[in-house]
């Protein structure tokens, strides 16, 4: 009888766990392409194989520019493990201010102008900067960061991230 009862329970513990798992968001990055600062063009399917950060920003944003330099010393700190990331400057905001930003602030890593806003609505039609996600290596969206992330929380999810087969 207790055996009964003790499989019983771990059925319904593994089946709450498993529930969980299978409702945890973890959806598909959406297929999307980033026009950088150069004219150069990423593409999401790039992505795969890295744990990419992509942040939706604006130069405009109190939150936004005070939240850049700890971005780009996680970039700095997890770039040669496979970690890249991507700052996606809203449709609103000047490219010229963009580029005055980047370029001032010599940020390492992409940045993109999302001149139509398409990227953002492929991406659950992001209003509010800054909104981050992380993107593990198979290409799926597995944190959303609405405002500024906690970045010890982000650093230890990254290197679970990082350590993924």
């Amino acid at each position: 009888m207790k055996r009964n009862f003790y499989l019983a329970t771990a059925a319904v513990i593994l089946a709450i766990v498993g529930g969980i798992y299978l409702n945890s968001g973890v959806t598909t990055a959406p297929v999307s392409t980033f026009v950088l600062l150069d004219g150069a063009r990423k593409h999401s399917s790039q992505f795969k194989g890295k744990v990419t950060l992509v942040n939706f920003w604006a130069t405009s944003c109190v939150s936004c520019v005070a939240e850049m330099p700890k971005i780009v010393s996680t970039y700095e700190k997890y770039q040669a493990q496979g970690f890249d990331t991507i700052a996606v400057a809203m449709r609103y905001d000047p490219p010229n201010y963009v580029v005055n930003f980047a370029q001032s602030r010599k940020l390492p890593f992409s940045v993109a102008i999302d001149n139509t806003g398409s990227v953002a609505q492929a991406w659950g039609d992001v209003q509010l900067t800054p909104t981050t996600f992380l993107v593990n290596k198979r290409g799926e969206i597995v944190k959303r960061y609405v405002g500024e992330p906690d970045f010890q929380e982000l650093h230890r999810l990254i290197e679970t991230m990082l350590a993924e087969v």
